[in-house]
């Protein structure tokens, strides 16, 4: 039995400070409004803290400070994406990533994305690749590897 390719995924694309993210639907929970984030003791600068979601606490993560960017601040615009990280067991699978405004649901075909090889992501990295589209070139994002982070970060603040 051959497998099909689906021929169009729907995606958010959230922007950052400097970058946007291209993430597909089904690993999206939901997008909330900002709020602002309880501290956690001796976690790395792109851990902004814990929010509440749903009756859970959940890390709020700058994706680009962790991929070894700068480090945003919230704005009137910022939202939270909450999304599904199976991986990341300490918050009940779900992770927060910080976005720099609205994001944008978009159906995503073969013909108008094609792979962006003009720069390559260290393995350690919680970018896959960079994809370009019509006239944008998001970053896919590795959910496992941030993930992995995100539980190295909290484990190394409660140790401490």
């Amino acid at each position: 039995m051959s497998q099909q390719r689906p021929s169009e995924l729907y995606a958010l694309l959230a922007p950052l400070d400097s970058e946007r993210l291209l993430v597909p639907r089904g690993c999206v929970a939901e997008v909330i409004a900002y709020q602002a984030p309880q501290t956690v003791a001796d976690a790395p600068p792109w851990h902004l803290g814990m929010i509440n979601w749903n009756g859970r606490k959940v890390p709020l993560v700058s994706f680009e400070g962790a991929a070894g960017g700068a480090v945003s601040a919230p704005t009137a615009r910022s939202r939270i994406v909450i999304l599904n990280v199976a991986s990341l067991s300490q918050a009940g699978g779900y992770l927060a990533v910080l976005s720099q405004g609205f994001p944008q649901l978009l159906r995503v075909t073969p013909e108008i994305v094609k792979l962006d090889a003009s720069r390559q992501f260290p393995e350690d990295s919680p970018v896959i690749c960079r994809l370009h589209m019509l006239n944008d070139s998001p970053l896919v994002p590795d959910l496992e590897r941030l993930g992995q982070m995100v539980s190295k970060a909290m484990g190394a603040a409660r140790a401490e």
